[in-house]
């Protein structure tokens, strides 16, 4: 099974939430998830927290092979979290 870590979109109609979650890169966009790791609210204002995530969880993912998507990528690089710690060599045909 291949993971991929993604947006999970909530919120009412022009304020939108997400969550950062592990899933099946086969499911839907708001389907089944494998694990919750955190949250983003690109709207949040004053002392809310805009971005929220379970660090060690989403450097485990990461250290098993999934893949973030290029929106949690940047999120990840913003909190100090390398996306490409767990990336595998790509093998090279000769």
């Amino acid at each position: 099974m291949s993971v991929k870590l993604r947006l999970k979109r909530f919120g009412r109609r022009n304020r939108p939430s997400y969550r950062i979650n592990a899933m099946d890169i086969r499911s839907a966009r708001d389907g089944r998830v494998i694990e919750e790791l955190g949250f983003y609210d690109p709207l949040a204002k004053g002392e809310q927290p805009q971005f929220n995530v379970n660090r060690d969880r989403v450097e485990y993912w990461l250290s098993v092979g999934a893949q973030p998507s290029e929106t949690v990528k940047g999120l990840l690089e913003k909190a100090g979290i390398n996306a490409k710690a767990g990336a595998q060599p790509s093998a090279k045909s000769e």
